[in-house]
Formats: C-alpha cells, structure tokens, sequence
C-alpha cells in the first residue's frame, strides 16, 4: 500500500498540462499564463506629474522660501489627459493636475502646499493666477513620475506560468492587449455511486440520502480552478456504472465518488479495469484510505490512445473532501498549469491532544487561528457537533505522521490550510 507522498507523485506522473487557448482578458481570471508578455510600449508613455501641483524649472525654484518666494509666470493649464504644446521657458511654470503630462522644458512639480496659490485665488476658486509664488526649493525630477514607470518597451511584463489575477489584467490591459493565450481549464466530470442516493428536489423514502457528496467535490473542483460536470448518480449495476463512465470519458478527467471499497456492490474498480487500468488501490491515510487511481483508454480523432486520469474517491463524505484536497487537488492545479502549487501548509500548536491508531498518516479538521505571530488549531468537532457542520467550520487540517499514535496538547503538528473560506 502506498503512502501519501508516494500516491501522489504517481498521480502527478500520469496528470499533463492542458492545451493552450486564446480569451478575453476577463475570462482568464484565475487561469495560468502561456506566454511571456513582453511590452511593446512604455507605460505611461510620457512623464507625468505625480501629484496637483505646478510644473517648472528646478533652477527657476533655487533660494524660494515661504519669505522669498519666487515669483513665476502661469502659462496654462494641464489636466489628465491632455496633450500640451508648447515649451516651458525660464521663469514661468503651468498648473498640472496628477497624471498629466508634464510639459517639454520642466523638470519638475512643486506642489500646491509649496506655493502661495490659495492666497492668490482667493473667494474666488475658479480663478487661475497669472503668476504664482514658489515657497519651496524643488530638485530636478521632484514629483514626476516617468514615463515607463509601470513598465518599460521592451522588458518582461509577465512570465509564462504566472496566475492570472486583478493585478495582471490589469497589466495586459495598460499594454493596450484585450486577449491572452493562457493554459484551458480542465473539465471534471463528477459520478456519484449508490442505491441509496437520491437526487436534490425528489422526496426521501426509507434508507434513501440525499446527493450531497456530487455538490461538495464539485464544488472543491470549481474552487481550485477545474469545471465541473455532474453527471449524476450511477447506480450498483454494471450497466448503469458503465453508461456514466463512458460519458465521463468526454471530459478531462473523471472523479467517482464511493463503490471503491470490499462490498458486494463496490462496482468501481471492476468498470475501471474494463476500459483502463487501475494504477493504484488504497493509500495509508486516514480517513480516505479506499481511494483508487487509475486510467481509462479511448481513442481520439487521430485513432490514438489517450489516457483520462480516473480518481475513485471514497463514499463518506468528510473522507472523500479529504482524499481531494490531498490527492486531487495537486493533480488539477499541474492541469491548470500550476506546477508546484499547492495550500499553505505550517506549523501549529494543538490546543487538544489527539490519537492516531489507524497506522497512517491521519488528518483532522481544524480551526486554525494566528496570536502573536504563532499559529494555534483546536479540533472542529465534539461531541455535540455533527460531521458536516465540522467540516463546514473548519479552515485546516492538521497532519498527523504516521508513525505518532498520540499528539499532545501543546504539541506541534503541519496544519494545511483550505481555501474555503
């Protein structure tokens, strides 16, 4: 039996990068970037004032003091926006507004504070003065921003393999790019397996559940970046099992959710094995240790053998969205591109002692909470607390190795951290 390290590299040695696509910026969020973004302008493309101010000369600003201004004659006025004309010459300045351009001649922008403008303006607000007093030396380059100061021509915008985020569309954009080529994000197609499920808005009848398992692992796909696919619930026949299999095949990947474990009617494996090939069958992890791995076969338009990872999760509920964030996860992050990426994992202090007798590396759901710079993580359940509702306020899971069969209170332990919340 394999342990957790060792099933998931061997996921991640059978699970390939996706094809590349072209889309608008908007619908990349959250994708990952298939090329090098090389700007081809500068960004800005010209100096501009960094804040409301006036722009002159340096020289022109030597000896000024809130005693002695220098008196300076206004010859206009820049917004954002505008594209000015003319020189700025010895002794005059012209008012700027933040993000205008800076006119050719000056060097630099002294700000409103630095000058006697209020005082000449007066009651009357929209009045510009036709002279203004500098009450404050200002070197060369003072409050200009210049231009490339975003970005330079010619340099490395973004990297291939980088996450797409607010931050880098925002980039492409000021690069005048409405499009990107990134990585395609993989379809997930999603079977759930048992007599007793019954789909969301039927009534129960006796021994009958609801579905619930379907919404929670798609779910942790959309989370994580993947597309989701329910394709319902397959029944304990080989016939029904198949069918759903088979569709599933379409996508890029398929998760199965329960029939992996001893029973009578635990059909998964037997179906993998008819259309693929199981690669592995239990891990030692707890709780999660009925998961299977394997590959379904089908030939493409080419009439060439393409492999479909199959991941066969467990049917309990807080098991099965263990085996995902531990094993699944990882294996659609590498299809999306994302090479290495992986939850935060750190070290906690346990508030409460816990016991490991199942020989393999266990993990439990936990609050995580940060004082002082030190991380603390008590166990979400108790006595009075149902499974879901202890997965639902957990926000980590603390890794027990499999070689401790007892954790201390005070003790510490790698905590995981889930991006539910």
């Amino acid at each position: 039996m394999l342990n957790v390290d060792q099933a998931l590299e061997t996921i991640l040695s059978h699970v390939s990068v996706m094809d590349v696509e072209e889309r608008p910026l908007l619908r990349c969020l959250g994708q990952t970037l298939a090329e090098d973004i090389i700007a081809d302008i500068n960004v800005p493309d010209w100096d501009s004032s960094a804040l409301d101010g006036y722009a002159a000369i340096a020289e022109d600003t030597k000896g000024s003091s809130p005693e002695n201004p220098r008196i300076l004659r206004v010859v206009g006025t820049i917004v954002a926006g505008d594209r000015p004309g003319g020189k700025i010459e010895g002794s005059t300045a012209v008012r700027i507004m933040t993000g205008a351009p800076v006119p050719e001649g000056a060097d630099c922008v002294v700000k409103f504070e630095d000058t006697d403008e209020a005082e000449r303006r007066g009651n009357n607000s929209g009045r510009i003065p036709e002279v203004i007093g500098i009450r404050q030396e200002e070197k060369a380059g003072g409050n200009i921003r210049r231009a490339g100061i975003n970005i330079d021509k010619g340099t490395l915008g973004l990297p291939e393999s980088m996450p797409i985020g607010p931050a880098e569309i925002n980039l492409v954009a000021s690069l005048g790019h409405s499009r990107m080529k990134v990585i395609r994000r993989p379809v997930i197609a999603i079977i759930a397996t048992g007599e007793e499920l019954v789909s969301l808005g039927k009534m129960l009848s006796a021994g009958k559940v609801y579905n619930g398992n379907i919404y929670s692992i798609a779910a942790q796909v959309q989370r994580c970046g993947g597309i989701p696919r329910l394709l319902g619930i397959a029944r304990d026949n080989r016939s029904s099992l198949m069918a759903k299999i088979r569709r599933g095949m379409e996508a890029d990947a398929i998760i199965t959710i329960g029939g992996v474990s001893m029973g009578d009617y635990d059909l998964v494996k037997d179906v993998l094995s008819d259309v693929g090939e199981i690669v592995f069958w239990k891990v030692r992890m707890a709780p999660g240790k009925s998961f299977a791995f394997g590959l379904l076969h089908k030939r493409n338009r080419n009439d060439e053998v393409e492999n479909i990872p199959h991941f066969a999760l467990t049917g309990n509920p807080t098991a099965a969205m263990i085996n995902f964030e531990v094993l699944v996860q990882p294996a659609i992050l590498k299809m999306l591109g994302r090479t290495g990426q992986s939850m935060p994992i750190f070290e906690a202090f346990m508030e409460e002692p816990i016991e490991n007798k199942k020989s393999a590396r266990l993990f439990v759901w936990v609050k995580i909470e940060e004082h002082n710079g030190l991380h603390y993580a008590r166990l979400s359940s108790s006595r009075d607390t149902g499974i879901l509702p202890s997965i639902a306020s957990a926000n980590g899971l603390a890794i027990v190795p499999e070689e401790k069969t007892h954790i201390e209170k005070g003790d510490k332990l790698r905590v995981m951290m889930l991006n539910w919340h």
